[in-house]
């Protein structure tokens, strides 16, 4: 069933509402947004712009690209761990991704980006491993990748730019997160609780502490603005 087919609103649990008036404090969110007129907008919201590997500038891979089979089970989140820039421009975000796919090329020595997509702290999201939108637009199949250690083949790869081990996401950014996420959930089937963080499975940091608490909300959010109900 989709969310136009219910009859009234879909009711928000006290302590997630809590958490949103929490949230858009440190975000410098009013509280319309977290409110009804929020969630319905979010309701409404069309496909969010990904920009692909030809629009940034992508490197051809190393080798070839495997496409497996089989939808994928979950999201990781991480984090790049790189400076907190303020810099939101759309050629800064293609500009980190270039530099994110030299680095997982050229020093961790794999044939390509190693995520699926990036989020710039700007908001704007980019196409990591080649042919990852490409599936993501067929809803069936996905790309196997280099972001965490057992889910390469079965979870989706965002890295936030940015270190969030005492910073909050900026809220534009958040709200760019929130949106592909639903975006992949709709397309693949994925329940937003199969939304997790990078220490969910490796023995790391990643995507830091303050984003890590910011997960429960994000999958509240997401399944706001999801098609289908949960």
């Amino acid at each position: 069933m989709r969310k136009n087919d219910v009859a009234g609103p879909v009711p928000v649990p006290r302590r997630t509402v809590a958490r949103r008036v929490l949230l858009g404090a440190a975000l410098g969110l009013g509280p319309l947004s977290w409110g009804p007129a929020g969630r319905a907008a979010a309701a409404g919201a069309r496909r969010p712009e990904i920009f692909g590997c030809e629009e940034w500038g992508a490197r051809p891979p190393a080798g070839p690209v495997t496409v497996l089979e089989a939808p994928p089970k979950g999201i990781v989140v991480h984090h790049t761990a790189t400076p907190n820039r303020d810099d939101f421009s759309p050629e800064h975000a293609f500009a980190l991704a270039r530099a994110v796919q030299a680095q997982h090329m050229d020093v961790r020595g794999w044939i390509d980006t190693g995520q699926h997509f990036t989020v710039s702290r700007g908001g704007h999201t980019t196409e990591g491993r080649h042919r990852s939108l490409a599936e993501l637009a067929g809803g069936r199949r996905q790309v196997r990748s280099s972001h965490c250690v057992g889910q390469n083949d079965v979870a989706i790869g965002i890295e936030v730019e940015g270190t969030y081990t005492r910073a909050d996401p900026p809220a534009g950014q958040y709200e760019a997160l929130v949106a592909l996420c639903a975006h992949i959930s709709d397309q693949y089937g994925l329940a937003p609780y199969e939304i997790h963080g990078h220490r969910d499975f490796n023995g790391t940091a990643c995507p830091g502490d303050r984003l890590y608490a910011l997960l429960p909300t994000l999958r509240d959010d997401v399944t706001a603005r999801c098609r289908r109900l949960w």
